[in-house]
């Protein structure tokens, strides 16, 4: 521990980007900590593109590390809406609108980089302990010890989960709470977490048929196809709805010969006017079939143990905003932990300490997680078509939309996104959006977007979209 650390240390399970942003964030704060990470490699070939609002640019601004990020992946350019046959319903420049917005643009990267960098330019990387899997973790009256396979012992004050949806934390944390008071951790919330969706996710070599920095959303009944570019690799992915959803503990492990053939099944359907994707499979690096779990959890933490990430809420990647709610959540809880540590004074907090910090951390964070998952959600739902009023909404409400209209939408989702409260966020660039930690009142354009999104949602209610609904909650919110 170095001797500006406080006596006080965070084990954290999972060197994915949640863990490997709180070790940056707790590492700014002054804190001691390790990172467990079962794998061999922190940035294994797996996975497919990650996509990083300008609300996560800005706390990488804040972490010194924004201008790595931003020299591994190219601006992008166009979003393009398109049809089963792939013509064109309405394209605009999304991209360069959120950055006029908010002063920073969207960071499109392969989610094996994004971790590399996360990893690199960690100030001691050292930290991260790979090859090391939890066999338990038990509770102690002066702290906490996680037991590894080997029989390596670590110990510490706290154990932050970040292990991912499937991830063992959450469930021997569920196991000891049950203990401790029988039917805290219930069946209904153990199976809360949901999966709608299989998507078949990949990538391959540039595709300049699909633009060079382009997003393209290719809708469908029941399934959408998306196409993210860059100069020297396309990222696509494939949505499916299911006809019968699951839960927790169903994990449905698709096959190669699975996802070929699901693969095949769409071979012949468009992504673009130019190309269609059995063109992209030909080509791909790399591709999976997988489940795609959506939901909040309602305990985010019990005694030493607390949870971060897609371990305690998930939700659908086509608007790309898991990542960054990810990322999120551990600056919130790093700024209550620092604060309460700061105010300690250098004396060891008590179990009512923490309890206290991890209330307040799930309290401000579960009800911006819970909006994002309704919008993630009714965005994949639009894009598949779900209902025959998304269809109706996307062929012949959306093209009668400005270019401005949904990067104003993102705008009140970003402009509320968190800060490092302890560390300068001095030098990033501004845009025509103020932050909302930033404003004394909210601003002229701010309570435009406001009563245009009303007007939004009365629109789609009229003509049957009553799920769009969900998207009110995001202006009402503080």
């Amino acid at each position: 521990m170095m001797a500006s650390e406080t006596p006080f240390r965070v084990i954290i399970v999972g060197a994915g980007v949640a863990g490997l942003t709180a070790s940056h964030c707790l590492h700014k704060a002054g804190i001691d900590h390790i990172i467990l990470e079962r794998r061999a490699d922190v940035a294994p070939a797996m996975g497919s593109s990650i996509a990083m609002y300008p609300g996560s640019g800005r706390i990488f601004h804040q972490l010194g590390i924004l201008e790595r990020m931003e020299t591994t992946c190219s601006p992008c350019k166009y979003s393009w809406t398109r049809g089963p046959d792939g013509k064109d319903i309405v394209h605009n420049e999304f991209f360069e609108i959120v950055k006029q917005n908010h002063g920073q643009r969207i960071l499109l990267l392969e989610r094996r980089q994004l971790l590399r960098n996360l990893y690199e330019t960690l100030p001691d990387m050292k930290r991260v302990k790979l090859n090391s899997e939890v066999k338990s973790i038990n509770q102690l009256p002066d702290g906490v010890e996680v037991v590894l396979t080997d029989g390596t012992v670590e110990k510490g004050d706290m154990v932050l989960g970040a292990d991912g949806v499937r991830g063992t934390v959450r469930s021997m944390m569920w196991e000891h709470a049950n203990k401790m008071e029988p039917g805290i951790i219930t069946a209904q919330e153990k199976t809360c977490m949901k999966t709608n969706y299989k998507l078949l996710l990949g990538m391959g070599p540039g595709a300049p048929e699909l633009g060079e920095a382009d997003m393209t959303v290719c809708h469908n009944t029941k399934q959408s196809m998306m196409t993210l570019t860059q100069p020297d690799h396309t990222y696509f992915s494939v949505y499916f709805k299911l006809d019968k959803p699951y839960a927790w503990p169903t994990r449905k492990r698709y096959t190669a010969e699975e996802a070929e053939a699901a693969a095949e099944s769409v071979a012949d359907h468009a992504v673009s006017d130019q190309a269609v994707f059995g063109e992209l499979w030909r080509k791909r690096d790399r591709a999976a079939l997988i489940g795609v779990e959506e939901g909040v959890l309602d305990h985010w933490y019990y005694d030493r143990i607390a949870l971060v990430g897609d371990c305690v809420h998930k939700m659908t990647p086509n608007i790309g905003l898991g990542g960054n709610m990810a990322i999120e959540s551990v600056v919130v809880l790093c700024n209550h932990l620092q604060a309460m540590l700061a105010a300690k004074q250098g004396v060891k907090p008590s179990l009512a300490d923490l309890r206290n910090v991890f209330a307040a951390y799930q309290a401000e964070r579960k009800p911006r997680v819970v909006q994002i998952m309704n919008f993630s959600r009714e965005v994949t739902d639009s894009h598949a078509w779900a209902t025959l009023s998304h269809k109706y909404y996307t062929k012949w409400v959306l093209p009668t939309k400005s270019d401005q209209f949904f990067p104003n939408i993102i705008a009140e989702i970003v402009r509320r996104a968190p800060k490092l409260e302890y560390v300068d966020v001095k030098g990033f660039n501004k845009g025509k959006v103020n932050w909302k930690d930033e404003e004394s009142k909210p601003s002229s354009l701010v309570w435009s977007l406001q009563w245009m999104l009303r007007a939004t949602v009365l629109v789609m209610l009229s003509v049957g979209a009553a799920q769009y609904g969900k998207v009110l909650p995001l202006i009402k919110s503080k």
